[in-house]
């Protein structure tokens, strides 16, 4: 029904599909082999290619819709519930993980943060609103620090921070106030770090996608980091920041372009990793974000 719907809205039959593109991981089992066993049937029925598609690249190509060509060395902040990386990006289909989170994702944090204090799901959205109406100034959470001098984020010790400070405040901060607070500190460490490691590599292209790049001060603060690297910063627009089927499609087009696809044999794989080329001076950097 998914797929017939499609087709009726975009005006098309399965007659003008030239290939199939589908989510092979990373992810929840079920529903990858849901979209995998229907995509492979129907490239075989229809006699298509099918490519199999990492779900972070696919954020990744979300911003290719509504923003110039990416220009290429980029640097890609991939921030969502399940998923807090940063890529570098040499050249289109090359892919060098330079961060990830140690612990929660920044939209798991989100949840969890929301969820203590009593806010409903998904918790970015819910706090992001009552954020506006409190002062980020009011509790000053201490910033993580990784001990290897990696440049990786870290949001659990800021969960644990939330609870605390819950348990022994008494009464002087609103939820408001704690909801801005948290929000500012998380989005501090994501952009603090970006942008040292965009000084650090110096890309052409900033990009931030995901589903938490619907943040609106997690928008304007890439932008006022954007403009001080004298660089583009592109987001997607926000009903294609959550995962979605158009940008799958959009990181299947470049592959078909240079001739390749995936074999039926392909399957889903929840540990699907993106990163596909080392770098010697990028696996020894040792950035330290400084805000």
């Amino acid at each position: 029904p998914i797929i017939s719907e499609a087709l009726k809205e975009a005006g098309v039959t399965l007659d003008d599909i030239d290939a199939v593109a589908v989510t092979q991981g990373p992810g929840l089992i079920g529903s990858l082999l849901v979209g995998v066993c229907y995509a492979k049937a129907l490239a075989y029925g229809r006699g298509l290619p099918i490519v199999g598609i990492n779900h972070i690249e696919g954020h990744f190509y979300s911003v290719v819709f509504e923003n110039p060509p990416i220009e290429f060395p980029a640097l890609a902040l991939i921030v969502s519930g399940g998923h807090t990386n940063l890529f570098w990006v040499p050249e289109e289909g090359k892919y060098k993980l330079v961060s990830r989170t140690r612990d929660d994702a920044a939209g798991e944090a989100f949840d969890k943060v929301a969820k203590m204090i009593g806010l409903g799901y998904p918790g970015g959205p819910a706090i992001e609103k009552l954020a506006l109406e409190g002062d980020s100034k009011t509790v000053k959470f201490t910033r993580p620090k990784i001990s290897d001098g990696r440049p990786d984020f870290s949001f659990s010790g800021l969960n644990t921070a939330v609870l605390k400070h819950l348990k022994t405040d008494n009464g002087s901060v609103s939820t408001a106030d704690l909801a801005a607070s948290f929000q500012h500190a998380v989005i501090g460490q994501l952009i603090g770090i970006t942008g040292n490691v965009a000084k650090d590599l110096k890309p052409k292209t900033l990009i931030v996608a995901g589903g938490v790049a619907c943040n609106l001060e997690l928008r304007e603060s890439a932008q006022i980091l954007a403009e001080e690297l004298a660089i583009p910063v592109y987001f997607p627009s926000k009903h294609l920041s959550t995962d979605n089927a158009a940008m799958i499609a959009a990181a299947a087009c470049p592959k078909l372009l240079r001739g390749e696809s995936s074999p039926l044999s392909m399957t889903a794989d929840i540990t699907l990793r993106l990163q596909n080329f080392e770098n010697e001076d990028l696996r020894r950097s040792k950035v330290r974000y400084r805000l």
